[in-house]
């Protein structure tokens, strides 16, 4: 494995990644490519790997895409061990971990194995998860708001025409489903991130405010609704869920998002998102409570420095 000294890009207690006011800014993606009939990256069956961490909510997106399309004979999964460390994910060799993978591929130590594998001048971060394609032995995309628009239309000719039919992005919805991906992702999905990682007791009140204000919006859109956009479920909701079901279990401690919990604060967003966990099984698989406590509460010793992980709250979800 690469000697190459990354610790800057992979070590998220050295992030340094804040403004002069002590907000958390997070980096933009940087492999931005598409699979597309006839392009550089074919439409093929067993061509592309998915890597991903059940405790991170970006490639729980993809999981839960990847099952709902059916593309599990199609695109084959890895999963890291949550104990992100000074080299960033591990795989299961370097840490072994329940439910955690060896690479099958390239046997690598951790993800930023593949990243220097794809480019060994890349300088941004490792993060999952990485769409990979074993043709050309490199990166197609890692931004995950891409990657499941990917898995949402591009194998459609080469899987079950059910499978085919379910669109997480349907034309009549767009412009709704974009306009409440666009503030729910600032506010909520990296909204938690940036209370938890804020450095200055300003920049943790605006962003938490913002967090519980955003919480109060989706309260109310959720009213007697079982999903955000139309009367089907939508990448919205995807992208949504993975934060709140990350919500009582880590971020209300661990991120200080501790005005109320989903399920004592919420009960529109708590009946939604526990319908969708006991009743579509994309979501539920797609969920290790294990591996989201763990990688949270270890992997960020600047704001946990014991790495205790904390056994509640029991139940981590509700019974529907």
């Amino acid at each position: 494995m690469s000697s190459k000294d990354t610790t800057s890009q992979s070590d998220i207690s050295k992030m340094t990644a804040h403004g002069a006011d002590g907000s958390f800014k997070r980096a933009a993606s940087s492999f931005r490519n598409t699979i597309e009939k006839g392009g550089k990256f074919d439409v093929e069956k067993d061509r592309y790997h998915l890597y991903v961490s059940y405790a991170c909510p970006w490639a729980t997106r993809a999981l839960i895409v990847r099952k709902l399309k059916g593309l599990d004979e199609i695109i084959p999964v890895t999963v890291v061990s949550p104990r992100m460390g000074s080299n960033g994910w591990p795989f299961a060799n370097v840490d072994e971990f329940p439910g955690a993978d060896v690479d099958p591929l390239y046997n690598s130590e951790h993800v930023r194995d593949l990243y220097l594998k794809a480019d060994p001048d890349y300088s941004g971060r490792f993060t999952v998860p990485v769409l990979w394609d074993k043709k050309n032995h490199t990166i197609v995309n890692n931004e995950s708001s891409e990657i499941i628009r990917i898995l949402n239309t591009a194998f459609n000719d080469i899987i079950p025409a059910d499978k085919a039919a379910v669109d997480l992005y349907p034309q009549a919805h767009r412009t709704e489903i974009d306009e409440v991906n666009e503030w729910v992702y600032d506010t909520v999905n990296n909204g938690v991130y940036k209370s938890g990682f804020a450095t200055t007791q300003e920049a943790y009140e605006k962003a938490v405010v913002q967090v519980f204000k955003s919480l109060d919006r989706l309260e109310g859109l959720l009213q007697g609704k079982d999903y955000l956009v139309g009367d089907t479920l939508t990448e919205a909701d995807v992208r949504l869920w993975v934060t709140t079901i990350r919500f009582d279990p880590v971020y209300v401690g661990h991120f200080k998002c501790n005005f109320k919990t989903i399920r004592d604060g919420y009960p529109a967003i708590n009946t939604w998102m526990k319908k969708l966990y006991w009743n579509q099984p994309a979501f539920k698989d797609s969920t290790n409570f294990e591996h989201i406590k763990t990688h949270y509460y270890w992997s960020h010793p600047q704001i946990n420095p014991t790495r205790i992980v904390p056994s509640g709250p029991i139940p981590t979800i509700q019974e529907l």
